[in-house]
């Protein structure tokens, strides 16, 4: 089972980035995707998260309105699309997957995890 985290990148701030998480492996079509981000030297926080159908979704209160997590149109993809990036948004991102909704803001409710992908907004 493996998870691939990709898109991330250099960034004026206000700019956008989309981020895709793509699964082999296994189905991951009823497990529900968050992404992570961890800045250097500290710890890794919740971004967003969304269910299995794609018809709940849950976000940090920092990335509220800026940023949008879906599934897309194939079934072991998922996309974090960031807009009006912020210098603060600078962090390796992860996506990861769990076979729960509930507690999806808990990074230790997830079962498998990507490698990370850098996201730097520069001001």
């Amino acid at each position: 089972v493996q998870l691939q985290a990709s898109g991330g990148g250099l960034v004026q701030a206000g700019g956008s980035l989309r981020l895709s998480c793509a699964a082999s492996g296994r189905t991951f079509s009823t497990y529900t995707m968050g992404w992570f981000r961890q800045a250097p030297g500290q710890e890794r926080y919740f971004v967003a998260a969304i269910s299995w159908s794609g018809g709940s979704t849950d976000y940090a209160d920092s990335v509220k309105g800026r940023f949008t997590i879906d599934r897309g149109n194939a079934v072991n993809t998922g996309y974090l699309q960031m807009n009006s990036l912020k210098p603060e948004d600078t962090a390796v991102y992860y996506c990861a997957v769990t076979s729960r909704w509930y507690g999806a803001q808990q990074s230790g409710r997830y079962d498998y995890w990507g490698q990370g992908t850098l996201v730097t907004v520069s001001s």
